[in-house]
């Protein structure tokens, strides 16, 4: 799903930040990858070459099968709409509109105003657990429930890979645990490519591999063994299980 080859960013000035340096790692379809590292270690750098959102000094990336970065500026941008989620850690939810309209935005940003888009936006928020905060405003929900809006939200286009950057670091433990259960339950029952920046160790638990950057250098990688991925499996195969169950 994604390629990334020898990507290099380097700042210039009067001293050149080098910010990545020959990074080059893939991620499979359905694959829920951590970034991690000490903070300057270049981890939302990457994010945004792969998010389209900063462009790269030399490297090569892959998203499916297209070649982003020989994308003009305004194929990017529709590129980012209709195939990249992004969540972020500020939640950036607009505060004049309910829950169910945030989400339901980046579907008119791409043309499809339609009542099924709208149907799927109230069908995310029931997915993410706000089924009965629809019509609430960003003002009126807690942090956790804010940022399970923006989850939904950066579904709503069916996108090709969820990008998100920190997207626990402003919530408590338990309101952290909901969204990266949410975002292992998304991988598990949605098949959903997701690529995740957190700096908290226990957060690894959630993932199936890290990759650890140093200094702009992917220092290593690191896997989550078989066994505890094949549990995980099983746990949430159990959970979907019992969701059906309970709608029957």
């Amino acid at each position: 799903m994604i390629n990334v080859s020898h990507l290099t960013r380097t700042y210039p000035g009067d001293v050149p930040i080098h910010a990545l340096r020959d990074v080059s790692f893939h991620v499979k379809k359905g694959e829920l990858v951590a970034i991690m590292g000490r903070s300057g270690s270049g981890k939302s750098t990457l994010l945004h070459q792969i998010g389209l959102i900063d462009t790269p000094t030399s490297g090569k990336i892959l998203i499916g099968s297209e070649d982003v970065l020989a994308l003009s500026d305004k194929e990017k941008t529709k590129f980012r709409l209709a195939s990249l989620g992004f969540i972020f850690q500020e939640y950036a939810l607009i505060p004049e509109l309910t829950a169910w309209e945030n989400v339901y935005l980046p579907a008119m940003a791409e043309g499809n105003d339609t009542k099924a888009r709208k149907h799927h936006a109230k069908e995310l928020l029931e997915l993410v657990g706000l089924g009965n905060r629809l019509h609430h405003y960003p003002s009126e929900l807690s942090g956790g429930e804010q940022q399970r809006v923006a989850v939904a939200r950066a579904l709503v286009n069916n996108p090709k890979v969820l990008l998100a950057d920190e997207p626990t670091a402003n919530l408590d433990s338990a309101s952290a645990r909901v969204v990266l259960e949410l975002f292992r339950r998304l991988n598990r029952e949605l098949n959903q490519t997701i690529l995740l920046i957190t700096h908290e160790p226990e957060d690894k638990e959630f993932v199936d591999r890290i990759l650890w950057l140093s200094d702009g250098v992917l220092d290593r990688v690191e896997n989550v063994p078989k066994s505890v991925q094949e549990m995980r499996k099983i746990l949430a195969a159990d959970g979907a299980g019992k969701r059906k169950q309970q709608k029957v």
